[in-house]
């Protein structure tokens, strides 16, 4: 990439900008690996390509989800490990998300079982200063000390949340347990957008905590190194394998498998019905085929249809556009072994079903899904606090 000057270096990342583009950057990952706020460092040859890899599989995900990113290109391929981002000013805040107990807290709570699920999800914010080894800190001082707004705390607690529930549903589907995950946030500075609150910095194997089978003693992660008493090649070697089996599974994250939605409406009168439901699915990513058939007109060419589209498409859903004496379903519920929604509801319910129905087993439909519900609900809030707003002082 055509780097400009460096204006930033880290533990384990080098960022510069890009020449001619002020407003990208280019963050270039080492081979560097560090404990206990850089007290043990070594070197993994290769760690760079295997965090740029996992960096840019990970936030290629959240940005098909929905979710806000500083992410824009690269990491993956022949590129020196690096990947283009939109520059941001990064808010000097970890945001760690629990799902099950472990690590600090733990030792913070000797109480609370190791291991034990933690729902709903717990956030916790921790103040990047590593010569007092990031100390936790609580909303009120955030707040306090013009770190981040009252709504910014908000909003980066709520895509957090949403993030790590993303990325523990891509690890379930391995058998494998996201315990917890740190990320970071920044305000973008570019024109477009500017101060819009994006999330920032890496996403790699030294984020989070996951254990295969949810075994502890499998795991896969940075915690690997931090438990190592001393540092020698072969160990080293251990944990070079372990980012490489991540590397590799994160890889399968952001691809979709939402299959084929057949629209099928009775009759012309029921067109733009079916229009009205297209839209709605497209707003998931779901692609659809239209098709007229009617089960009181056309009974033999529903049957034929019915069977077309089963050998056609692998992961099959039917929507029946028809008048209420559900003639049309029921036909097709018997003519197919795959699932059979009617459109009497609103079309973005109808669409929400279908989402979450192949969201089982596509994490790219389950993040789009938690996203929609999560703005329906601030959307609801925003107009019960908008209702009951305190009335405008008067300028006269």
């Amino acid at each position: 990439m055509n780097k400009g000057i460096e204006i930033a270096r880290g533990k384990t990342k080098v960022l510069y900008e890009k020449a001619g583009q002020p407003d990208v950057l280019v963050v270039a990952q080492m081979d560097a690996i560090s404990a206990g706020d850089g007290a043990r460092r070594s070197e993994i040859p290769g760690k760079g390509r295997l965090a740029a890899q996992t960096t840019a599989r990970v936030f290629r995900l959240l940005n098909l989800c929905g979710l806000p990113t500083h992410y824009l290109s690269g990491g993956e391929d022949d590129d020196d490990n690096q990947m283009l981002v939109r520059r941001c000013n990064m808010i000097p805040l970890e945001v760690v998300v629990r799902g099950v107990a472990a690590g600090s807290l733990v030792k913070r709570n000797p109480a609370l079982q190791k291991g034990a699920l933690i729902v709903p999800r717990m956030v916790e914010f921790f103040f990047k200063d590593d010569a007092n080894h990031d100390p936790l800190i609580e909303v009120d001082a955030i707040v306090s000390r013009g770190i981040a707004s009252p709504v910014e705390v908000g909003a980066m607690s709520e895509i957090a949340r949403l993030t790590f529930d993303i990325l523990a549903h891509a690890w379930r589907k391995r058998d494998t347990l996201l315990v917890d995950l740190k990320i970071e946030f920044g305000r973008l500075t570019g024109a477009e957008n500017k101060g819009a609150l994006v999330i920032g910095d890496v996403i790699d194997n030294d984020s989070w905590r996951i254990w295969p089978q949810g075994r502890e003693d499998l795991m896969l992660d940075k915690q690997l190194y931090r438990n190592l008493e001393a540092v020698n090649p072969e160990d080293l070697q251990r944990v070079k394998a372990a980012y490489e089996t991540v590397a590799d599974q994160v890889g399968t994250f952001p691809q979709m498998r939402p299959g084929m939605i057949a629209v099928i409406n009775e009759g012309a009168e029921y067109d733009e019905t079916a229009k009205r439901v297209v839209q709605a699915l497209q707003g998931f990513g779901l692609p659809t085929v239209r098709r007229v058939a009617s089960a009181l007109r056309t009974p033999a060419y529903v049957l034929q249809l019915a069977q077309q589209l089963d050998t056609t498409f692998p992961r099959l859903l039917y929507i029946a556009v028809a008048g209420p004496d559900g003639a049309l379903r029921g036909v097709l519920e018997n003519a197919s072994a795959s699932p059979v929604f009617d459109a009497f509801d609103a079309p973005e319910s109808i669409a929400m079903r279908c989402a979450k129905a192949f969201a089982i087993d596509d994490t790219v439909l389950f993040g789009r899904t938690l996203l929609t519900q999560t703005n329906a609900r601030t959307a609801i809030l925003q107009a019960d606090a908008s209702l009951n707003a305190p009335p405008a002082a008067s300028l006269a």
